[in-house]
């Protein structure tokens, strides 16, 4: 291995890895989140099959080279839009999991609560996200980036499920009831972004909630704000 004298370092770490560095390793990422952001706003706008390298660079204001510079090319810049997307909403509904504390029914109804928060439940990202999901069955690459993430929220909810049976004595199967309750959360998405007329975020909500009172009233009540936590 080559060795280096003290005399040949660099007297201050900050000329290898000083403002100047971090400044452009900032600037990659800030170019990067613009192209991911642009081609949300084009899956929205045009769908999958319609969206562009150049679309993306007219969206985000920068050349058509810089688009290629970060990306090389459409499927790679997809991929990444689509792991943003998964990083974001994982990001949301973990915060909201850990803010709920010990409790299982906060935390489940804290899960529930962030699905239909406008940062991750609007209706351009529910629209991208509607693009990826029908690409995924023919992309086995979009398949496995949404598979683990998926399997963790779902077993997630099925823990969850599985621990308020047991503070209750519930007489349900919690695979089956937590396997309800995300496709209950999924089917409202979809009419979310279908725009049916009759559905909003707080409607949608409300029928997420009704669910919750439903398959566990020993655990939560209605209350003016929608639902509360009972006292087991």
């Amino acid at each position: 291995m080559k060795t280096i004298d003290l005399e040949e370092q660099p007297a201050e770490p900050e000329q290898r890895g000083g403002p100047e560095k971090r400044g452009r390793k900032a600037s990659k990422e800030v170019r990067r989140l613009q192209l991911i952001e642009a081609t949300i706003d084009s899956l929205a706008k045009r769908g999958y099959a319609d969206t562009t390298m150049a679309d993306v660079a007219d969206g985000a204001g920068l050349s058509r080279g810089i688009v290629n510079f970060h990306f090389e090319s459409k499927e790679k810049l997809l991929v990444a839009t689509l792991q943003h997307m998964y990083d974001e909403y994982s990001a949301h509904w973990r915060a909201a999991y850990t803010k709920a504390g010990d409790d299982p029914a906060a935390q489940l109804l804290a899960l529930v609560v962030a699905d239909f928060d406008r940062a991750v439940c609007n209706k351009r990202k529910l629209a991208a996200w509607c693009a990826f999901w029908g690409e995924a069955k023919s992309r086995p690459t979009y398949q496995a980036l949404s598979g683990a993430r998926d399997a963790a929220y779902q077993n997630l909810l099925q823990d969850l499920c599985g621990k308020l049976g047991q503070q209750a004595g519930y007489a349900y199967e919690p695979q089956a009831l937590a396997l309800s309750l995300s496709a209950l959360l999924e089917g409202l998405w979809l009419r979310l972004m279908m725009g049916v007329e009759d559905v909003s975020r707080e409607t949608a909500l409300t029928s997420a909630n009704e669910f919750l009172l439903t398959a566990f009233p020993k655990h939560f009540a209605r209350a003016a704000s929608g639902i509360r936590r009972m006292a087991t």
